[in-house]
């Protein structure tokens, strides 16, 4: 398993980030070969996290394509600095 952590500072409306990215962004992440998991998720004070889990580093590496994409498309007014992206090889997990 692969996962990808993307953290956005300095978002101004999370109500709206988070209404975009479940209508808009989950579908389409959802289409990725692979996908296992993905949570989006409001931090508090401007913070929104989204944490994606595939089969692959190769679904993983397409989901992060289309997220930039989409972002740039969709969220750019909501999220104005670039995310901080942390990505890896799942050494450990607990899944239901």
């Amino acid at each position: 398993m692969y996962a990808t952590v993307r953290r956005y500072d300095g978002v101004t409306d999370p109500l709206e980030a988070g209404r975009r990215v479940k209508d808009g962004f989950v579908p389409i992440v959802s289409a990725v070969p692979g996908i296992l998991a993905y949570y989006w998720v409001d931090a508090g004070n401007g913070v929104m996290v989204s944490t994606s889990v595939f089969e692959s580093r190769d679904g993983a590496e397409e989901s992060n394509r289309r997220a930039a994409e989409w972002v740039k498309e969709n969220l750019a007014s909501l999220l104005p600095n670039p995310p901080q992206i942390t990505a890896g090889e799942v050494v450990a997990c607990r899944a239901e």
